[in-house]
């Protein structure tokens, strides 16, 4: 009886150990750089204020831009949005580049208070240092707005901010986005404005019972807590998600709130309203791709480790042989290039198609409604079995492609047998 006492002693203070560990740990991350550009800097925060859509969250209704106060209702309370403004006694005038990153990537306020995740920390904590900086320097050059901040009005038991450390054991892991290698920098910027300050999923995952966003859901639709409005779907089914939607409608939809596929309203209203239509062009454009290029529910693999490094080459390979003709999108220039992203003939399960199109290449027939077809020279002889398993890899698993792997004893079967 003694033993079993001890040993569940010994599991509890375990537990407690590592709850406290994941619960308070931080991410120092870079320090801050010094900056040439000091014009260029608050420019770019500005806009990156934009693109986080700060001003809805930290503005009253009627109030001063940035002073905060508005009331964010959660299923456990509400929480009042501090004052961003450059004021020393209710704003952030006394804070230094560095607690402003803390509350950004760590989720820790300036003394160390643990921040309720109504502020999505859990998505900016993938912002870089750089962009960090640039936001705070923006909010620091606004006039200072002397509005004292609202503390918290949370139900019992969640007015107790100790019991955060157990959610954020669970739930939040501090991190600044990391670049997908097999992926294109369009794709890559689109990731990083989706996951980090879009915050997207803020809205349109489910949450479970502590709030927090739920594994396997992502951007899978979902209620809107308190608002009795549904976040649609952005995943690649056809009917409820946008599987059937093209990049430039989607990115019509995030620009200008109408597209000839749907028109926003509700929340979403407000956020175009105030942060995507002031975005760039190329970052909508971005935004659109990464989300496009999102799988259907279900039907996400995890990759190993040989997986990605294989995916990795691929792209390389691909951004310097394909990618003039197909596209980094892999949209193509139909009818003379053909898109492969989206291309049945690319992910069916036998990937014998795509490995004779990179092996020996092909043309399309001469006809009257076509007489000059363009055609894919052969890279048989410029790529090895890895390389070319790498590509058409690559071509199967990028921009939302779904399908298995190739190897190189598959492209070496096919490599002395051209189509006729």
């Amino acid at each position: 009886m003694k033993r079993a006492a001890i040993a569940v002693l010994t599991v509890l203070f375990i537990a407690i150990v590592v709850t406290l560990y994941y619960g308070l740990r931080e991410d120092a991350g870079p320090p801050a750089s010094a900056v040439a550009d000091r014009a260029g800097q608050l420019a770019r925060g500005a806009y990156l204020a934009r693109a986080g859509d700060c001003l809805a969250c930290h503005t009253a209704r009627g109030g001063v831009a940035y002073a905060g106060g508005r009331a964010i209702r959660t299923p456990f309370g509400t929480v009042y949005a501090p004052n961003l403004t450059p004021d020393r006694d209710t704003g952030l005038g006394s804070w230094s580049a560095d607690d402003f990153w803390r509350a950004l990537h760590n989720g820790k306020s300036k003394g160390g208070k643990l921040l309720y995740p109504a502020f999505p920390y859990p998505n900016y904590t993938k912002v870089t240092r750089a962009d960090s900086d640039a936001l705070f320097a923006y909010l620091q050059s606004l006039p200072a707005a002397h509005q004292p901040n609202r503390e918290a009005d949370m139900r019992f038991p969640f007015n107790l901010r100790a019991l955060l450390i157990g959610w954020r054991a669970l739930y939040f892991r501090p991190g600044v986005y990391q670049p997908q290698g097999y992926q294109n920098a369009e794709w890559n910027r689109g990731a990083y404005l989706v996951q980090g300050l879009g915050h997207c999923n803020a809205c349109h995952t489910p949450r479970n019972f502590l709030g927090a966003t739920q594994d396997g859901g992502e951007l899978r639709g979902a209620m809107i807590p308190l608002l009795d409005w549904y976040a649609s779907s952005l995943t690649g089914e056809a009917d409820t998600g946008l599987g059937s939607w093209d990049i430039p409608q989607i990115a019509r939809l995030l620009k200008t709130g109408v597209s000839d596929r749907g028109a926003v309203s509700g929340p979403m209203a407000e956020v175009v309203r105030e942060s995507l239509q002031y975005l760039s062009d190329d970052d909508i454009r971005a935004m659109a791709l990464y989300l496009k290029r999102l799988p259907r529910a279900g039907d996400e693999r995890p990759l190993a480790p040989e997986d990605e490094k294989t995916l990795k080459l691929g792209a390389l390979l691909y951004e310097r042989h394909c990618a003039d003709c197909h596209k980094a999108s892999g949209e193509g220039v139909p009818p003379d290039y053909p898109p492969l992203a989206g291309n049945r003939a690319v992910v069916l399960d036998a990937p014998v198609n795509p490995i004779h199109a990179v092996l020996h290449g092909g043309y399309p027939p001469s006809t009257q409604g076509n007489p000059r077809p363009y055609g894919m020279p052969p890279f048989a002889n410029v790529f090895s079995d890895e390389e070319a398993a790498a590509v058409v890899s690559y071509i199967r698993n990028a921009w939302g492609n779904q399908a298995s792997m190739v190897s190189s004893q598959q492209i070496n079967r096919y490599r002395a047998v051209p189509l006729e």
